[in-house]
């Protein structure tokens, strides 16, 4: 009796489910590895000759740091203590997390080519991992999940923006590459950080405070009622011929992705501090009505991550938003899309090593979805070669620089740039120019040099302002001579922007 009832108190070494065969460790990086055990056991851990030692602590969690190792595998890693766990085709490469909203969690099987695409991603050198959806306010260890090798099998569902960027490592850098896509569609920038990136700021506290009224009273049978509700609702509806609008089906608003902090507990915590090289982001869909909010979170949200993974300042690049909706005549119709285009554009002077992928010329109108994520992921795949891994090549798009004002005309000057470059036909297309007034008329232009543009209406005879590509789903055609689209701007810059 007294030795089952010793077994029963031990705790066999176990580790998260980021760990698992056929993962890959960042190469020429002290690989974090850790798991849970018995408080007191000793846990050995072995991979290529290293060996590891360490002791669980009072509350069964341990951690090592293996030697930083060279790109390539397979190997075995071994943890050993009162039983013995094996990770088999372990790889050494370059691992990138991959997050965001749908645009990010997109699968290759839905994008553009997809079946062309599927059946040719015969790639045992790229392995990914997805993190379930979990919200939730609790901080979670672990989540269920394994490593998958890519094959046209398993590619299907997977980020196809996250197996583009991969794919494109690939093929110039020749090392293994591993993808983790945590993303989760419909979410707010504010589930992704923990509920102290809100505090300390009067806006950011009152989402908090919106959100702590609202959940009172909540819970799961509130949620079931609710389901249960519209259950009801939808036989009516079918019943009745199906007029009008579906009902719409309720969501759990104690564990969604909006509610703050719930992503942040339940897909980012619990991958913490695994050996990574950087982090792709394309979010901002859902919080594009309030980009001065954004503007605040953003850079926090980063801040965070990197203190807490200990990696030092990984690089992050992210994905401007994409032109979308209805396009309009209207030069002064005001568009939260276009300011949280220049809020993205903002965090490159905020944020250090951070980088745009502007996809300005890639968008849909009628679906926030675009189809096509090859362009997007090279977009990206650009900074991580040039700035990461120092390949040689262009990278970032064109940007505005300054403007002078000659006679009736602004001359416009752009950095980033070697050679500008219209699309489709020679004249720019995308301009707006208003003068003292502030109302804008739609502008000729004209490529004048390398770098610069000339702008201006017969309306307007003393401009004093000038816009490009601004509007939700604006028509645009200047690119550098490389294929990368101007960077949407105004040279009337927000007070809110220049506050900060």
């Amino acid at each position: 009796m007294l030795a089952l009832a010793t077994h029963a108190l031990r705790a066999e070494v176990s580790l998260p489910s980021i760990f698992t065969d056929h993962m890959v460790l960042q190469r020429n990086l002290a690989n974090p590895v850790w798991g849970k055990a018995t408080p007191g056991e000793n846990v050995s851990v072995r991979i290529d000759g290293q060996i590891h030692q360490t002791q669980a602590d009072a509350n069964g969690k341990w951690t090592v740091k293996l030697d930083p190792m060279n790109a390539g595998g397979p190997f075995t890693l071994n943890i050993e203590g009162n039983n013995t766990v094996t990770i088999q085709d372990v790889l050494i490469g370059e691992v990138w997390v991959c997050s965001g909203q749908s645009n990010m969690e997109w699968p290759l099987g839905r994008s553009n080519d997809s079946q062309l695409e599927a059946k040719s991603a015969n790639y045992p050198k790229i392995r990914f991992i997805t993190i379930p959806r979990n919200g939730t306010q609790e901080p979670q260890d672990d989540f269920e999940g394994a490593w998958e090798i890519c094959s046209p099998k398993t590619v299907k569902e997977f980020s196809a923006i996250g197996y583009y960027f991969g794919w494109r490592l690939l093929q110039v850098l020749d090392v293994p590459i591993g993808l983790i896509d945590n993303s989760w569609g419909g979410s707010m920038i504010e589930s992704w950080v923990p509920r102290e990136d809100l505090q300390g700021d009067p806006e950011l506290e009152a989402v908090l405070t919106k959100w702590d009224k609202r959940m009172e009273g909540y819970t799961d049978e509130t949620y079931q009622q609710a389901l249960a509700d519209y259950e009801v609702a939808k036989a009516a509806f079918i019943a009745g011929g199906k007029i009008g609008n579906w009902p719409h089906r309720p969501s759990n608003l104690a564990r969604g992705q909006m509610r703050p902090a719930n992503i942040y507990n339940g897909g980012v915590y619990p991958i913490i501090g695994y050996g990574i090289k950087g982090m792709l982001w394309y979010q901002g869909e859902s919080n594009a009505g309030e980009p001065d909010r954004y503007l605040k979170i953003f850079p926090r949200m980063l801040k965070t991550y990197r203190e807490q993974w200990d990696q030092g300042d990984f690089p992050c690049y992210w994905v401007q938003l994409a032109d979308y909706k209805a396009e309009h005549d209207d030069p002064n119709k005001r568009s939260y899309w276009a300011e949280m285009r220049e809020v993205q554009t903002a965090f490159m002077d905020r944020v250090p090593n951070g980088g745009q992928a502007v996809i300005i010329d890639v968008g849909e109108g009628r679906d926030i979805h675009p189809r096509n994520k090859r362009v997007p992921a090279d977009r990206l795949a650009r900074w991580a070669l040039a700035k990461q891994y120092g390949v040689d090549l262009e990278y970032r798009s064109p940007e505005y620089e300054s403007m002078e004002i000659v006679d009736n005309k602004a001359i416009l000057s752009f950095k980033h740039v070697r050679q500008l470059y219209t699309f489709d036909i020679k004249e720019p297309i995308g301009f707006t120019i208003a003068g003292e007034d502030g109302q804008f008329v739609w502008a000729k232009a004209k490529l004048v040099g390398a770098k610069q543009i000339e702008v201006w209406s017969d309306a307007v005879p003393h401009p004093t302002q000038v816009r490009y590509g601004w509007a939700t789903n604006p028509k645009v055609n200047v690119y550098s001579y490389n294929g990368l689209p101007l960077t949407p701007f105004r040279t009337d810059t927000p007070a809110y922007l220049q506050d900060q």
